[in-house]
């Protein structure tokens, strides 16, 4: 719409924050907001939560409310099954990885389970290290890595893991990141 006049607003402002700078300006703005335009004279709170998420505010509010006591809860489980998922992932790195790492891999289980990714690279690790130990070619191991779901973060742990953890490491992470 022409008569408006299109603002800015930073990434990551919330949608409280888009509304109450529209309602700064005297004349008529507009926003985009997640690829929906918000109006100074047409939008406030309830419109635009709905327009953007498709709820209400509340609705919106009790979602997040529900998924952070969710996610609360899944920490909460994970931390206490800590002692036993140690063992497991010591027991399963045992039984792929060759014995001169052993030592190593029973000191970083814990710490790689109490991180951001609660193990999960402990598994994405151990995959690729079979593979490799049992002589798959590089774009196999390739495309199993790349089909876990890494982020760049991920990734780069990963890699650095089976670089420490398997003879052929070096050359397939170089390989990987090709």
């Amino acid at each position: 719409m022409e008569k408006y006049r299109k603002i800015e607003i930073w990434a990551g402002t919330t949608i409280d924050s888009a509304i109450t700078e529209l309602k700064k300006h005297e004349d008529l703005v507009c926003i985009d907001f997640n690829g929906k335009t918000l109006y100074s004279d047409i939008d406030n709170i309830e419109s635009a939560y709905k327009k953007i998420t498709g709820k209400t505010k509340s609705e919106f509010d009790e979602a997040e409310r529900k998924r952070q006591a969710e996610y609360e809860r899944e920490k909460r489980e994970h931390e206490e099954a800590i002692p036993r998922l140690t063992e497991e992932w010591i027991e399963k790195g045992n039984k792929i990885l060759d014995k001169k790492h052993h030592e190593l891999w029973a000191k970083i289980v814990p710490i790689r389970l109490k991180d951001l990714y609660r193990g999960f690279e402990l598994g994405a690790c151990l995959d690729i290290v079979e593979q490799l130990n049992n002589n798959c070619d590089l774009e196999q191991a390739k495309m199993t890595i790349e089909g876990q779901g890494h982020s760049g973060m991920s990734f780069g742990l990963v890699c650095s893991m089976i670089g420490e953890f398997c003879d052929r490491g070096t050359e397939f992470v170089n390989y990987a990141r090709a």
